[in-house]
């Protein structure tokens, strides 16, 4: 019997550990080693500041899922891997040996990429960070003023704040005190609606007519210097007035992942790897999702930015390398390839009860099939998509798309 570890139990942890035993059966053992006992829907962390999800409907408890399907879960946090004697190590002192190992740990946040950021601005990408936002959101509404909201330099994750951008937005609107707040979106994207992907056809005109229309005041091409109590001080030298600023800062590798020199990782803390998401120097090493460096297709203008991360790519990235895992385990030398931009584009933007569905046959240029169709009735598809994603986890169909 082969011994599996997956590092990482969300989106790219918990499909590659599922798919690993469904298909290995009993050939695999397989470990995983995950913080968290909870598997948390993290788009719909938009929602949760302004009362329209609670925590408890966006995640459940994945100790008893992964035990029905004969994985050992292990509630601890990973310290190490020495990749030259296959062996991790937790911050509980367990050693783990292993015959094929599975990086998904998703991202660390980088809050010290400018003086301010830490301590004045908020991120909803937390589940903390989402409920300290609905606490500032009631005392801000007694007494409004100026809001900034947007990403900073370095940042790919920019969907989540622009879905974050029109819920607070239509948020003011219910709460009466829209036109009493001055309402900025600062990004460094090329364009508005460039996303990370070098943008979809009419996205840039469909984006600027949305914010000329709603009033929300934009600025591209600018990172941020200073983030201060009542104030953004941009790099190029405006300073917004805010008082509540919200920004997506850029995403690094876990820290497990630099102390490990053996991973030998990207200074960034992601791994890169090849279009079988396997680590170029040791063939039992597989990433999968936001543990993968992914080199933009594209030289930003001004202010540097990343790709997105996001949960389907993360997901189809964790099949591909727990498919390979089980192909090399069984002696075959064929494994399946897809590099990262080869990805379908697929997505919906919640654009405060409204959504823009984006699909394309590749994530990245060049593309075959691009389109952005917008919803202005009612976000169905944002909220069935949460459905059907909780639903395929809780259940541990791995196997669904």
């Amino acid at each position: 019997m082969k011994t599996t570890v997956v590092i990482g139990g969300n989106f790219a942890g918990m499909t590659a550990a599922l798919e690993i035993k469904r298909k290995g059966k009993a050939e695999h053992n397989v470990i995983l080693i995950d913080r968290t006992p909870l598997f948390l829907f993290i788009p719909s962390l938009i929602w949760v500041p302004f009362g329209r999800r609670e925590l408890n409907n966006i995640s459940f408890n994945k100790d008893n899922l992964l035990k029905s399907k004969g994985i050992d879960f292990i509630q601890d946090e990973v310290v190490k891997v020495d990749a030259t004697i296959r062996k991790v190590f937790t911050k509980n002192g367990k050693e783990i040996n292993y015959d094929y190992l599975v990086i998904a740990s998703g991202p660390k946040v980088k809050y010290d990429v400018a003086p301010g950021v830490a301590e004045h601005a908020y991120y909803v990408g937390t589940p903390d960070g989402a409920m300290r936002i609905r606490k500032k959101l009631e005392e801000f509404k007694k007494n409004p003023g100026p809001i900034v909201i947007g990403a900073t330099q370095n940042a790919g994750c920019m969907g989540a704040a622009y879905e974050f951008l029109f819920n607070i937005e239509k948020w003011l609107r219910e709460q009466k005190i829209r036109d009493k707040v001055t309402l900025y979106w600062i990004t460094p994207e090329d364009y508005l609606g460039h996303f990370g992907i070098d943008g979809m056809p009419f996205a840039e005109t469909m984006v600027k007519t949305f914010m000329d229309v709603i009033n929300i005041h934009y600025i591209t091409q600018v990172g941020v210097k200073e983030v201060q109590a009542d104030k953004v001080i941009l790099d190029n030298g405006q300073e917004l007035k805010s008082k509540f600023t919200m920004l997506m800062p850029p995403f690094i590798g876990q820290d497990f992942v630099s102390q490990s020199p053996t991973l030998e990782a990207e200074p960034n803390g992601f791994i890169t790897v090849g279009d079988d998401y396997r680590h170029p120097k040791y063939p039992e090493i597989f990433v999968a999702g936001i543990a993968v460096n992914v080199i933009p297709p594209f030289t930003p203008k001004r202010v540097p930015f990343g790709v997105p991360k996001t949960g389907y790519p993360s997901d189809e990235t964790a099949k591909i390398a727990a498919e390979n895992i089980i192909r090399i385990s069984r002696g075959e030398t064929k494994l399946r390839r897809k590099p990262w931009g080869k990805i379908a584009g697929l997505c919906i933007l919640d654009a405060g009860k409204k959504e823009v569905l984006i699909l394309s046959d590749n994530l990245f240029k060049p593309r075959n099939f691009a389109i952005m169709i917008p919803n202005v009735i009612y976000d169905f598809s944002k909220v069935l998509l949460e459905k059907y994603f909780l639903w395929k986890n809780w259940r541990g169909y791995s196997f669904l798309p």
